[in-house]
């Protein structure tokens, strides 16, 4: 049957005259069509302008059954999502005008039911998620950007899936729902290095996705997606792996995060496996035991809520939230999921995703009356239809009754009422009966104290007001409200004695809180990070302390996007500096810069979202991204004063582990200058300097600019040890004595040095020239016949300056240092320009230098060394000691180590020391 065959209600048109013009230019329809019609328009704006602009469409549907008009729309976004390019935009946002027309008609009229709505609602929304989702993918497959996936795998996600959360996980949209969604790739489809490349070619597809569903265009829109029920919001990128959410809820995951799941299910890219992470997350969400502590949670979440948007007091209707007001629709949606969360770890019949169902199988259990739950299940249904109306005045995502006597007349004959008195007392009696049924469960609680505390834990926080970050009175009230939830989820962390020390540490150090204190109270999310951070690694903790304006990046947005590379940092930096005129700012606004991204460096490696070789990489271009655009404004500064740089100008070099690509959470830096004056005496500038001098002072100045300390910390800390003749030496160097000084003065160590240099700045062709000395030299040196014995001698007397110990991934025979030395070696004795350790082993193996079982162990104890350096220097800021980083701390070495345990791993690195440092003896000896 068509619509008007099934039309058994109507609304009254509050705007005659514009409910009249719209039906007149429909002439010709069945007068219960053009009576609702009239109806709809006359009360909303947004449905008359969707009449009007829809109008030759409707005319051709207007006698067709609803529901086959529906498949149709449906069946043309998912035709659309399988062409893709560049007009599936479009399509996606016709085919919402259509079903939003369809769904408001079909809903006025009576024609069906609220889940026959809700359900259409969310049919378009898991078409539309699957048709952007299936682009967006393919278009990262067409780019060759997800390992071993093929043009067609985009039909299932090539391994990534979409979970529907709340509303939209139930099947019960609403009529201008944003619509909740977490996005997950399966990660066991990616092994070791893939699993990175994987991820950020998701997050791209999810972002994609989104601006296909979101972005308001001429067309309009297709729904407002919101991604923030995914673990960590504010510190996890838009899209991460199944493995990592299920460590996240295992090991933090809250009840209300629980409640969530409730409803989750998977709607677009690769359903099988969301349905196999929703069968891994089980545990997480229904717990064995009835769990009666859940009810507390949800007390206290709800009170949240009222409190934060000012929910409480005496119930006048006027702006009144039909959605999280007393009475109102969330009070009997929390009401079944609680009951829900408490037994449904012990009954699977109650593990069901909609509000009605919900309430219906807990009153088949014996757990609500079964009076009680169809009452709540009809004052829900009425309570949506309202919800709907609201939202169909203005295609508005609005809970709020009106604050106006017309907006209550308006609203009262959209849902078919003449008397609008009678209508207000309707929505009064069932706001009160909603009340009175969950009155019981849902008593005020008082505001959570936070968890019980040892006497030692008591302790440490009674000791907490006599820090200057709770000096002020503001500083105190906005503790005393975080403050519970700090301790409770110190309590939940793997070892909370060592947290909350640790939080201590952080806290005593905090120069002043208004500001840090404001940010946990407006993100939740960071008092995770914090707290996660003080269980693991102190000297994050302690880094944090003395930098929290740090904590800015975190909730930015971008602070979990993917590496961007030295350009992009480049860029972005310059663009940071370039807000500002004056030179110490420019050096204060990179110092903030520096420390966001290093800060965010040192969180993904803590979080297991890049390893201990990736944090090297990007700890060196970050350093590669300061340094050459520090050069750049630094030398512009310098000129203004003293004029262009005389001759070809200069360039600086990194040297060391910056030179080599990989530097550690606590690097210094190595760097070096060179120029090239060629022939000019003196700059010409207000203050003209000879060459030399002019050199040597803008050394001087860059040197300050890294080191120097302010209000905004330092850059880093220089050393310049590695130039010619070391400390004795001039800072700044001319190109030509430093090829006569390397030819006929360097020692063995300074040849060395050469292997892993690389021009980080300066002009091209004074980089081009001191790169092909670099190489002419190591070839020139590849054939000294003391090369080894030097080497051996200086190998000798650093383990007899420095013998390490124990944990000591760097000093000591056969660990870091030495592995360096002897690939510097190895690189050298080939003549080969290779800068990284892997490569200049490589070398040796090539040259004969090493034999493959030889190399293999070398690296192998490289490998395990430099995982063990960058967690230690993560960890701590002395020697890395059981006591010192704490159980935390050892769990986390242990995790990047790949070791059982921390016998295991000491016997490990002893024996891969034994046997990398055999290989030495054997080449240098």
């Amino acid at each position: 049957m068509s619509i008007a065959d099934r039309i058994r209600r109507f609304p009254l048109p509050y705007d005659r005259d514009r409910g009249a013009d719209v039906a007149a230019a429909f002439a010709g329809l069945p007068e219960p069509l053009s009576r609702l019609i009239e109806g709809a328009a006359g009360c909303s704006p947004y449905l008359a302008g969707l009449l009007m602009r829809e109008a030759l469409w409707f005319d051709t549907i207007a006698h067709a059954e609803p529901e086959v008009v529906l498949g149709a729309e449906l069946s043309a976004v998912e035709a659309a999502g399988i062409a893709g390019g560049a007009g599936l935009a479009a399509a996606l946002r016709q085919a919402k005008r259509r079903v939003a027309l369809l769904v408001a008609l079909c809903d006025l009229g009576g024609v069906w039911a609220l889940s026959e709505v809700t359900g259409a609602l969310t049919a378009l929304s898991d078409h539309a998620v699957q048709a952007a989702i299936r682009s967006a993918v393919a278009d990262e497959i067409r780019r060759g950007r997800i390992p071993d996936a093929k043009p067609g795998d985009e039909a299932w996600g090539a391994g990534m899936f979409v979970l529907a959360m709340g509303k939209t996980g139930a099947g019960e949209l609403n009529y201008s729902s944003d619509i909740d969604l977490i996005c997950l790739f399966d990660d066991e489809r990616f092994p070791g290095a893939e699993a990175a490349e994987a991820r950020t070619a998701f997050i791209r597809a999810t972002r994609r996705m989104t601006s296909l569903l979101s972005d308001a265009t001429q067309d309009g829109y297709v729904f407002r997606t919101d991604l923030r029920l995914r673990p960590d919001a504010s510190v996890t990128p838009v899209c991460i792996s199944a493995g990592a959410a299920l460590g996240y809820y295992e090991s933090v995951g809250r009840t209300w995060e629980r409640a969530a799941h409730i409803k989750a299910r998977p709607c677009a890219g690769d359903i099988a496996a969301g349905e196999r992470y929703l069968e891994a997350l089980r545990p997480f969400v229904w717990r064995k035991n009835l769990d009666f502590a859940a009810v507390q949670d949800i007390q206290e979440m709800r009170q949240r809520i009222r409190d934060h948007r000012g929910l409480g007091g005496p119930l006048a209707l006027e702006g009144r939230n039909l959605k999280l007001g007393t009475g109102g629709i969330r009070e009997i949606e929390f009401f079944a999921q609680t009951r829900q969360l408490i037994a449904g770890g012990r009954d699977p019949d109650l593990r069901v995703r909609g509000t009605e169902a919900a309430l219906a199988a807990l009153a088949a259990k014996g757990w609500i009356p079964k009076t009680a739950a169809d009452r709540l299940c009809a004052l829900y249904r009425e309570h949506r239809e309202v919800e709907h109306r609201l939202q169909m005045i203005n295609d508005a995502q609005t809970h709020d009754l009106p604050v106006t006597a017309e907006g209550f007349d308006r609203l009262a004959r959209f849902c078919g009422s003449g008397d609008t008195e009678a209508f207000r007392a309707e929505i009064v009696a069932r706001l009160d009966e909603v009340v009175e049924l969950t009155g019981d469960f849902f008593t005020p609680s008082v505001p959570a104290s936070g968890p019980a505390l040892s006497a030692q834990a008591q302790a440490v926080v009674d000791g907490w007001p006599a820090y200057p970050a709770l000096r002020s009175a503001r500083a105190r009230e906005l503790f005393a409200r975080i403050r519970p939830e700090i301790l409770s989820r110190m309590q939940r962390a793997a070892h909370p004695e060592e947290a909350l020390g640790r939080f201590d540490s952080f806290l005593r150090g905090l120069p002043a809180g208004v500001q840090v204190f404001s940010l946990f109270d407006a993100n939740p999310t960071l008092v995770d990070l914090i707290v996660d951070i003080c269980a693991t690694a102190p000297r994050l903790a302690a880094y944090l302390s003395r930098n929290a304006t740090v904590l800015d990046a975190v909730i930015g947005g971008s602070f979990f996007s993917p590496w961007p590379g030295v350009a992009a940092l480049r860029a972005d930096l310059v663009a940071r500096v370039g807000t500002e005129t004056d030179y110490e700012r420019q050096l204060d606004a990179a110092r903030r810069w520096m420390k966001e991204w290093h800060f965010r460096i040192g969180v993904h490696h803590l979080r297991a979202l890049i390893d201990a070789f990736e944090s090297g990489q990007q700890y060196a271009e970050l350093a590669e991204a300061v340094v050459s655009a520090v050069w750049e404004f630094g030398t512009a500064e310098f000129a203004r004063r003293h004029g262009p740089m005389p001759g070809r100008g200069a360039v600086l070099m990194g040297m060391g582990s910056l030179g080599a690509g990989r530097l550690n959470a606590a690097s210094d830096l190595d760097l070096i200058v060179i120029y090239d004056a060629a022939g000019v005496e003196m700059s010409e500038g207000p203050r003209p300097l000879a060459a030399r001098t002019y050199y040597a002072r803008l050394t001087q100045a860059l040197l300050t600019a890294h080191s120097a300390p302010t209000a905004e910390g330092h850059l880093y800390e220089v050393d310049m040890r590695l130039r010619p003749s070391g400390r004795a030496g001039p800072v700044a160097t001319s190109l030509g004595a430093f090829r006569d000084y390397q030819r006929t003065e360097a020692w063995t160590w300074e040849h060395l040095a050469q292997t892993r240099a690389r021009v980080l700045a300066g002009g091209e062709e004074l980089a081009l020239d001191v790169e092909n000395f670099r190489r002419e030299l190591l070839v020139e040196k590849s054939g000294g016949e003391t090369v080894r014995a030097d080497v051996q001698a200086m190998r000798l007397r650093l383990q007899e300056a420095k013998p390490g110990s124990t944990w000591d991934g760097k000093l000591g025979r056969g660990r870091l240092q030495d592995i360096e030395l002897l690939a510097q070696t190895c690189a050298l004795l080939a003549g080969d320009p290779a800068r990284r350790v892997e490569t200049q082993i490589l070398a040796g193996r090539r040259t004969g230098v090493l034999s493959r079982e030889e190399a293999e162990a070398v690296l192998a104890s490289y490998r395990l060394c430099w995982r063990l350096v960058a967690a230690a220097r993560l960890l701590t800021d002395g020697p890395l000691d059981p006591a010192t980083v704490g159980a935390g701390g050892m769990e986390f070495l242990l995790r990047e180590t790949g070791a059982e345990a921390l016998e295991m791993l000491a016997a490990e690195l002893r024996l891969r020391a034994e046997q990398a440092g055999a290989v030495a003896d054997r080449v240098l000896g």
